[in-house]
């Protein structure tokens, strides 16, 4: 007959057993703990609006009007794809942001890897270098947009016209350069670019100088130059930051709004070619009056710009993400 030997459990086993179980209970709960925060801010500043914007949607509300909002349905939406004057002019602020953004995307993105490079050299005089490059970043953008219109000021007043007609012999010297339709979303692009880039500057910043010193040994030792160390060690070890970057300066020139509000307050400003979806749906639910077209506006921009992060995210999917 063979004999079991039978364990007997240790007296502190049951409470090391419970300590055990008590910690993996506390750290399961701490990420949503430590998130919540963050998560509470998202719902009352994200969520709680875009529920109460697709509320009004089917509301006809007035602003300081003695009238109760009355239901009508889809017929906000409606109007929107079927009235020919509100359809062309949303359709046209539409194509302003895609224009915006198709510019502003991949310019701000390479201006800011190449500052970013140039910024994390060691080289005399970079200080210098450095703060008039976060300069405009910490500019308040009504002082940035006063700046600017001086600088498109129509006629020799403005600085830009003054300095092509010193360089023309006064044959460029007198263009509205935010009036005429030619120019005018130019200008504002130069404008946001010039305001924004740091921004992006310091967060690929960050990421060059995470990438490890050792790579770069390595592709000295196999006798890569300065341009193969960038394509084949720099540009693979920030591309997860490049994408970041390029996904937010997306949603950031969808917003576009208080550069073309306050240029327009400031002067005259061409609006077919400048009115964005934000200046529309402040422009009809405020000066028009009519919060629940707007709220409609904002409901279809809020899903276009969600098909659009989605389609981008998925186009340059992150290494390591799912």
């Amino acid at each position: 007959m063979t004999t079991q030997t039978q364990k007997i459990p240790s007296p502190a086993a049951a409470p090391a057993k419970r300590q055990s179980s008590a910690i993996l209970t506390g750290h399961r709960f701490a990420g949503p703990l430590f998130a919540s925060p963050a998560l509470i801010g998202l719902a009352i500043f994200l969520v709680a609006p875009f529920v109460l914007a697709v509320v009004l949607s089917f509301y006809r509300v007035q602003l300081n009007s003695p009238r109760p909002a009355r239901f009508i349905g889809f017929e906000q939406y409606t109007r929107l794809f079927t009235d020919p004057d509100l359809s062309a002019a949303f359709g046209q602020a539409l194509l302003n942001n895609f224009t915006f953004a198709l510019i502003v995307v991949p310019v701000q993105t390479v201006l800011a890897l190449g500052l970013a490079v140039l910024v994390n050299r060691k080289l005399r005089g970079m200080v210098v270098f450095r703060t008039f490059i976060f300069m405009p970043l910490v500019f308040p953008l009504a002082l940035t947009a006063v700046i600017w219109r001086l600088i498109y000021s129509r006629g020799d007043e403005g600085l830009l016209n003054a300095i092509l007609g010193l360089f023309s012999g006064g044959a460029l010297s007198s263009h509205d350069w935010l009036g005429s339709p030619s120019t005018a979303l130019g200008s504002i692009i130069v404008m946001s670019i010039w305001q924004s880039v740091s921004f992006q500057m310091i967060i690929v910043l960050a990421a060059l100088q995470s990438v490890p010193t050792e790579l770069y040994e390595a592709a000295s030792l196999d006798r890569a130059n300065k341009w193969q160390q960038f394509i084949n060690v720099t540009v693979p070890g920030i591309r997860n930051t490049l994408i970041f970057v390029a996904l937010i300066t997306t949603i950031f020139s969808f917003r576009l709004f208080d550069q073309v509000y306050l240029l327009s307050r400031s002067g005259s400003v061409d609006r077919g070619s400048t009115e964005t979806v934000m200046t529309q749906i402040i422009n009809t639910g405020f000066d028009n009056n009519n919060v629940g077209q707007a709220a409609a506006m904002t409901v279809i921009f809020m899903l276009i710009i969600t098909v659009i992060a989605i389609i981008q995210r998925a186009a340059v999917r992150q290494r390591g993400g799912v």
